[in-house]
């Protein structure tokens, strides 16, 4: 009686896992095809400058946003109080606080980052888009407490509609004012339209204004290293934008991130599933308490990574004919960055499910101390390319960042028994050599796209 009792929520937690691993994949496709459509429509209306302005200030808008991460997501997740509800209004109150803080620190450095750019529509721009991050802040909590139970069908199709709703705004804007205030637009009254599905769509806990010490303190004691940590995340992911705000055009920049955006497709994809995956699998089947257990994750992983390296060895190859194809004569050169940006996505999914394992077991000091250790080696190689390099310097120092980065990676994972050497052999030997045979392929496309 007694095994099969254990039986039971063994397969009720794997069939959850699999069904939440499949529903973030329906999201991330159904999403990045949407915004592929998006993209080809919005770059026949508006320019490579408009792109080139939004990219700057949606990178800094990032940058707020993790700076001011307490990590409320992952520490409902991993709480034993992510259902009650006096920790769930503490949660959400810090939120929306924080949702007014981003907006007036935006407001605040719009001026002297237009100026330091040299560009005078960032100061109007940025504070303008920075109003989706207010609204933002009142989300409900029942977004997370639906990823921590693995109940994420009904939360998709809300995001699905959310992004298709804001798609349409942002293309409707774009017709009427062609101009960058399209995009700006689209993502503020998108976030409003994200605000009212969510409330009225998502069922669970209606959320409050309170703030209970105890729940207070829990968060504090948690989110103060993912506060650390997501400050390095923004080094680590908005870096390369923020440095070639300073040695590209907004032109030359615009094209950059339509590259950029179809390139990074496997790692963004890889970053959905396992923020809704890893984390719940790790926390109730740590690798470390039986070998059943090590062996559910690393079937897990396998099938994780080959799913990214397929994608992101297929974008390489394809990448010059993709680009050609899908967008005018004016973005030609995103087909040479498109390939550089993929081979380079080819060696960051290596290590990918490694990085929710410290989250998962509330070890947020641990992941913090990857996340810098990793954000000084990267930051310092791509400054560092970027200034003897430019565009191409940059691209060859996120490579051997990546590399350098794996030994922090491996050490968090050794840390919470997940780390998997013959996974990261085989993986790393497949991505050496798509990235050999994709620049084989099209290496002069690349040399003209990057030394241009």
């Amino acid at each position: 009686m007694s095994g099969e009792g254990a039986e039971a929520p063994r397969k009720s937690f794997a069939s959850r896992a699999l069904g939440s691993g499949a529903w973030s994949m329906a999201n991330f496709g159904g999403g990045q095809i949407m915004r592929l459509a998006s993209n080809l429509v919005l770059t026949r209306l508006l320019s490579p400058d408009d792109f080139g302005l939004m990219a700057l200030v949606s990178s800094f808008l990032i940058g707020l946003n993790m700076f001011s991460d307490m990590g409320l997501g992952p520490s409902i997740m991993q709480s034993k109080r992510g259902d009650d509800p006096a920790f769930l209004n503490t949660a959400w109150t810090i939120k929306v606080v924080r949702g007014f803080i981003i907006f007036a620190t935006a407001c605040v450095l719009a001026w002297p980052l237009a100026v330091f750019y040299d560009a005078p529509a960032f100061a109007w721009v940025f504070p303008a888009a920075a109003t989706s991050m207010l609204i933002g802040g009142f989300f409900p909590t029942r977004i997370d407490t639906a990823a921590r139970h693995l109940q994420v069908g009904r939360l998709t199709m809300i995001e699905l509609a959310n992004q298709l709703i804001g798609i349409l705004i942002t293309i409707a804007a774009a017709l009427i004012l062609q101009s960058v205030w399209a995009l700006v637009w689209g993502q503020v009254l998108g976030a409003f339209v994200q605000l009212a599905l969510f409330h009225y769509m998502l069922p669970g806990h209606i959320d409050r204004f309170g703030m209970e010490k105890a729940a207070r303190d829990e968060i504090v004691k948690f989110g103060k290293w993912i506060f650390f940590s997501t400050i390095c995340g923004f080094l680590l992911f908005q870096g390369d934008r923020i440095i070639l705000g300073r040695v590209l055009t907004l032109d030359h920049l615009g094209i950059y991130n339509i590259g950029l955006f179809l390139a990074t497709v496997p790692g963004l994809l890889g970053t959905a599933i396992a923020g809704r995956l890893f984390i719940p699998m790790y926390r109730e089947h740590p690798p470390g308490e039986s070998d059943h257990n090590r062996r559910t994750m690393q079937r897990t992983r396998a099938g994780f990574t080959a799913l990214l390296m397929f994608a992101a060895i297929t974008l390489a190859l394809v990448g010059p004919w993709l680009v050609d194809q899908l967008y005018d004569d004016r973005y030609h050169r995103a087909g040479g960055i498109l390939v550089a940006i993929a081979c380079i996505q080819m060696l960051l999914v290596v290590p990918l499910s490694y990085e929710t394992a410290a989250l998962a077991a509330g070890d947020s000091r641990g992941f913090f101390v990857m996340q810098s250790s990793r954000a000084l080696i990267y930051f310092s190689l791509v400054m560092i390319g970027a200034w003897l390099g430019g565009l191409t310097g940059l691209l060859l120092a996120q490579a051997l960042a990546h590399i350098f980065c794996y030994p922090v990676s491996a050490w968090t994972a050794r840390r919470h028994k997940a780390w998997d050497p013959r996974h990261d052999i085989v993986a790393a030997i497949v991505a050496v050599l798509g990235a050999a045979l994709a620049l084989t392929m099209h290496g002069e496309v690349v040399a003209a796209a990057l030394l241009h």
